[in-house]
C-alpha cells in the first residue's frame, strides 16, 4: 500500500488557488520529488504534509490513514516527520549535539537512548568528532547535514526537505546530492524533497512530481518523464525538450502513426486520432542527407564541446527553433534535413492531475 497519497488536495490564499485537486500516491521508501518553477505551489504542497497548512478540499493520507481532510487535520507533531529547511534553522547557541538532542528531549527519551540516537546519526551524516561544535563552526553543508541528522534522530515516517541545497555553492550542492541518495538508501525513510532544479530532482529522486501553476502535471519516475510525457509543458520543461504539432493518423501496438512536414512516420505514443504533440531531446535528432522526416533552416551556431550547437527554424511547421548537434559551421539559412530517431507523441489537449495517480513501485539504489 502506499506509504504517502493525497486526493484532490486543494489550497487557495486570496482567492488563488496555490494547489488545485492535486492527487499522487508514492510507495513506502520512496523519494519525491516536487518539481516546478517558483511560485506553482510545491512548496504550499510540501507545507500541507508537514501539517503546517491545513487543505481546503481533499485529502491526505499516510499509510491509508487520513492525516488531513473533511474531519479534520492531525497536528504536525503527531504526524511523524521530520523537516529540513532551507535556512537550516540550527539554534547557534547549541552544539551540534545539543541541537539533535533537543528534539529527544521533547520526546522524553532516557540520557542513554539519546547519546546512542545521537552517535548513530552523526555517524550516518558522516559528521562523527563533530558532535562539541556550533553551527558557526560548520561549512553550510556541514550545517544542512546537522539539519538532517536532527531529523533522522526522530525516526520519522517522512524526511521534508524545503530547497535544501538552495544556500550552497554547485560543488556542495553536487556533494549533497550524493549524500541525500546515500542516506535514503542506508535509512529506508520516505523522502519528500521540493525543488526547482530539474537536474536536482532527476539526480536524486525515485519519482518526480511536475507541478504548474497549483495543477499536478505528472508524477512518475524521471526515465518516465523523459522519455514518456503526458503534458506538453513537461515535455518541455524535462530535458529542455520540444515540441511539434503533427496530426495523428492510427494507432497500433504502441505506435503512433503521424503526419508531419507532408511526410509519414511512426512513434512511439499514446495519442487517439487527430491533432497531437511529437515530443522529443536534441538528442534525437540528427542530420540526414538527402532526405529526413523534416527540414530546418539554420538561424544561428555556437561551437560547444567539439561540435556546433545549431539553432534551427522548421520549415513549414508551425514551431519554435530546435536545437541540433551538427560538426561543422554553416552559414546562416543553410537547409538542413534532419531525421528523427525517437520522440513520444501525446494528444494536443492532454489531461492534468488524474483523481488518483498511482506510480510504479520504488527502484532499487544504484
Amino acid at each position: 500500500m502506499p506509504h504517502l497519497a493525497a486526493r484532490n488536495l486543494t489550497k487557495s490564499f486570496d482567492g488563488v488557488r496555490a494547489v488545485d485537486q492535486v492527487s499522487f500516491a508514492i510507495p513506502d521508501g520512496a523519494f519525491l520529488a516536487l518539481l516546478g518553477p517558483s511560485g506553482c505551489g510545491k512548496t504550499t504542497l510540501l507545507r500541507m504534509i508537514a501539517g503546517l497548512e491545513d487543505p481546503d478540499a481533499g485529502e491526505l493520507l499516510f499509510d491509508d490513514v487520513a492525516v488531513a481532510g473533511p474531519r479534520g487535520s492531525l497536528p504536525p507533531e503527531a504526524r511523524r516527520l521530520g523537516m529540513v529547511f532551507q535556512s537550516y534553522a540550527l539554534w547557534p547557541h547549541m552544539t551540534v549535539r545539543g541541537n539533535i538532542e533537543f528534539g529527544l528531549k521533547v520526546q522524553k527519551l532516557p540520557a542513554a537512548e539519546r547519546r546512542r540516537r545521537i552517535e548513530e546519526v552523526l555517524e550516518v551524516v558522516g559528521l562523527s568528532g563533530h558532535a562539541a561544535r556550533r553551527p558557526h563552526e560548520l561549512s553550510g553543508g556541514q550545517r544542512q547535514r546537522v539539519a538532517l541528522a536532527r531529523s533522522l534522530a526522530l525516526r520519522p515516517r517522512l524526511i521534508l526537505l524545503d530547497e535544501p541545497l538552495a544556500n550552497l555553492d554547485a560543488h556542495l550542492r553536487e556533494t549533497m546530492l550524493a549524500e541525500f541518495r546515500r542516506i535514503h538508501s542506508m535509512t529506508g525513510a520516505t523522502f519528500v524533497f521540493v525543488t526547482h532544479d530539474q537536474e536536482e530532482a532527476m539526480a536524486v529522486a525515485t519519482h518526480v512530481a511536475v507541478m504548474n501553476r497549483g495543477r499536478l502535471e505528472q508524477v512518475g519516475t524521471p526515465e518516465d518523464l523523459y522519455r514518456r510525457p503526458q503534458t506538453e509543458s513537461v515535455a518541455r520543461f524535462i530535458g529542455r525538450g520540444r515540441t511539434l504539432p503533427v496530426e495523428v493518423i492510427g494507432t497500433q501496438d504502441g505506435l503512433c502513426t503521424v503526419a508531419l512536414a507532408g511526410g509519414v512516420l511512426k512513434v512511439d505514443g499514446r495519442a487517439p486520432p487527430g491533432p497531437g504533440w511529437l515530443c522529443f531531446h536534441a538528442s534525437d535528432l540528427a542530420p540526414a542527407p538527402p532526405h529526413g522526416h523534416f527540414a530546418g533552416e539554420v538561424v544561428n551556431q555556437i561551437f560547444q564541446n567539439g561540435v556546433y550547437a545549431t539553432e534551427l527554424a522548421p520549415l513549414g511547421i508551425e514551431a519554435e527553433t530546435i536545437g541540433l548537434a551538427l560538426p561543422d559551421r554553416l552559414a546562416p539559412g543553410t537547409r538542413i534535413e534532419v531525421r528523427l530517431s525517437g520522440g513520444w507523441v501525446i494528444p494536443r489537449e492532454a489531461a492534468v492531475s488524474p483523481a488518483f495517480a498511482a506510480v510504479p513501485p520504488v527502484r532499487s539504489p544504484a
